[in-house]
């Protein structure tokens, strides 16, 4: 019991990013293992999406906003009450990358300000400002953080923004900052690097990019799932500071 409320025993995720691709795979897999998903994204809950307690568990937040990180970051500390005020895993999944007209890569000579300042609110600054809003919750379970970030964050990629890969590339040295810091506490953090996923969002012209891949195919969203699953249980529990390549030997 918690204030007078019964403690539900499963193990809870927060996962940002939730409505598409990774975040849905992920969704899937954690709610399959009886964890219980608090989804945060832009878009309202979706009748498509099929986990149990979905539009109950479900936070529609502008990850751009500050002000509206806050309110998120109350609203979920609410919801963990009923469970202890434990979370046991945090996984910032959310990510944007603008384009310029005609869906053209936008470089570090042609990127807008007002946009670069956008992706790293979103892509940099929201994974810190979730871990710290929730630090109390993710220590009382001895829980896991796991930041998404990408092959662009390593190198220069054809599709990606430089906005987009420079806010990974921070998210990457966050993380081993973060691991540095919370792990003292008890709460592991890492990092999982994905390559080119077979989702919605690819771009025109990932399918020529297979012949630089050595396992010669797409990743498929479940992949990179299961990695984030491992990172977020007990299996992994010497495990922090870690960025990992689910890419199938691209990096290389």
């Amino acid at each position: 019991m918690s204030n007078g409320k019964p403690i539900d025993e499963r193990r809870t995720l927060v996962l940002t990013g939730a409505s598409r691709g990774i975040g849905h795979a992920t969704v899937k897999k954690f709610s399959a293992e009886n964890w219980r998903v608090i989804t945060c994204s832009r878009q309202a809950f979706s009748d498509k999406c099929p986990w149990p307690m979905g539009p109950e568990d479900h936070i529609q937040v502008d990850l751009s906003d500050p002000e509206n990180m806050g309110f998120a970051i109350q609203e979920i500390r609410k919801r963990l009450e009923p469970n202890g005020s434990r979370l046991h895993a945090l996984v910032n999944n959310a990510g944007i990358s603008p384009k310029g007209n005609g869906g053209e890569r936008l470089n570090s000579l042609n990127t807008p300000m007002h946009e670069w300042r956008n992706v790293f609110q979103v892509n940099f600054f929201g994974p810190i400002l979730l871990a710290r809003g929730l630090f109390s919750e993710l220590k009382a379970a001895t829980g896991s953080v796991v930041n998404v970030t990408s092959i662009a964050g390593g190198r220069v990629h054809p599709f990606a923004g430089t906005a987009y890969a420079t806010s990974k590339a921070a998210l990457a040295s966050l993380t081993r900052e973060m691991a540095a810091d919370f792990g003292p506490h008890g709460v592991r953090v890492n990092a999982i690097a994905p390559g080119e996923i077979d989702t919605s969002i690819l771009s025109p012209g990932t399918e020529d990019m297979i012949e630089d891949i050595p396992l010669r195919r797409l990743g498929q969203p479940n992949e990179v799932a299961e990695t984030i699953y491992y990172l977020c249980s007990e299996t992994s529990s010497y495990v922090t500071g870690s960025e990992i390549h689910i890419n199938g030997g691209q990096h290389v």
